[in-house]
């Protein structure tokens, strides 16, 4: 029988764990975590009250994914079928859930549960180095739920952001890099990227990025860009108290539109939508918005994401936020399939719907490298 766990199996899950695994074992404490607070399906195989196995499912928040974070089967009653009943099960509550797309991580050396995966359909995308404790690699695994003509947005450029206020540079390099695949996308440029592009000041920390800057940036490496913005300064402004740091910030803005007003790059006020999104893509273009990161982890803050294809379901976006702590993996930020509607209200910040894009198109003809 399948059933959803409790926290009275905590104990008998902890042990079955203990059994199966020799490193990353998930804790009483994880167990109960994910019972109660995480954003997940938990669900275990039993008979005659005797725990035989488990599967542990995760769910991002707005989008259309689903990870399978652990599953686990106890030796005595391998090779009868259970984990296969458990996946199944494990695809129709995402399905349930809304997700359409499962992914997975499993040691590049467990050739069984590769076969395993395999046979359930599938497909090996990508490489996660040293992923497990014991610097073991990881194969990424995914499946489509649900039947959809969808690109193959894996394949498309893909950085990690390696600080804080870097998720614009990151985008952008991610655009650049789709662009110009001779492009090297390194923490150097990264953080030379944030320097010619941040607005100097915000909140707390280190300031980050406009799209201002980040068109700017691109501009100067010879990709031609489109830029949709809506009053920028009032955003960062409006995120300080000191007067001294607002007119530095307006002061940098103002620079900003000047030399794009001088390398003749259009600036629109007009907010991009979905729609305008999948025109710009099907033109050859890389997207890179500002959007609200609460409806995608829910923390109140503006964030980068680069989109990269859409199909007729789903956009989908990279995001080069990666948080082990909160179980967020590079498996969870490539190629996540977002519904166009609930997009274009990420794409609105706050109370006056502040909007900012970039998008970057191949490199001018009359650019030398």
């Amino acid at each position: 029988m399948i059933r959803d766990a409790a926290l009275s199996d905590v104990p008998a899950l902890v042990d079955l764990e203990e059994k199966c695994f020799e490193t990353d074992m998930l804790s009483a404490r994880s167990f109960r975590h994910f019972l109660t607070r995480g954003n997940a399906d938990l669900f275990l195989d039993e008979e005659n009250g005797e725990l035989r196995g488990y599967c542990l499912v995760l769910y991002q928040r707005n989008t259309s994914l689903a990870r399978l974070y652990s599953i686990a089967v106890d030796s005595k009653y391998r090779k009868q079928g259970i984990a296969g009943g458990l996946l199944t099960y494990a695809e129709q509550r995402a399905l349930g859930e809304g997700a359409t797309r499962m992914r997975l991580e499993v040691g590049q050396n467990n050739k069984t549960a590769q076969k395993l995966y395999r046979q359930l359909g599938y497909d090996k995308f990508a490489v996660y180095l040293d992923y497990y404790e014991d610097h073991t690699n990881a194969l990424r695994m995914e499946k489509d739920l649900a039947p959809h003509l969808a690109p193959d947005p894996e394949h498309a450029p893909y950085y990690r952001q390696t600080l804080d206020f870097t998720c614009g540079p990151a985008c952008l390099m991610m655009a650049m890099k789709a662009q110009d695949p001779d492009l090297k996308a390194d923490r150097s440029l990264e953080i030379q990227l944030w320097r010619e592009a941040t607005t100097v000041f915000m909140t707390s920390g280190l300031g980050g990025c406009g799209a201002l800057g980040l068109a700017l940036a691109a501009q100067r490496r010879g990709f031609d860009v489109e830029v949709s913005v809506s009053n920028e300064t009032e955003i960062f402004v409006n995120s300080v108290r000191s007067e001294e740091k607002k007119e530095v910030i307006r002061l940098v803005e103002q620079q900003f539109v000047r030399e794009l007003s001088n390398a003749e790059v259009r600036i629109r006020h007009r907010p991009l939508t979905a729609k305008n999104i999948k025109e710009r893509l099907e033109r050859g273009g890389i997207p890179v918005a500002l959007i609200s990161s609460y409806r995608l982890t829910g923390e109140k803050v503006p964030h980068w994401i680069k989109i990269t294809a859409f199909d007729d379901r789903f956009i989908y976006v990279n995001d080069p936020f990666v948080d082990p702590k909160e179980n967020r993996t590079e498996t969870d930020c490539i190629g996540i399939p977002i519904v166009p509607q609930e997009l274009d209200r990420m794409m609105r910040l706050g109370r006056r719907k502040h909007f900012a894009s970039v998008i970057v198109y191949p490199k001018r003809k009359d650019v030398t490298p």
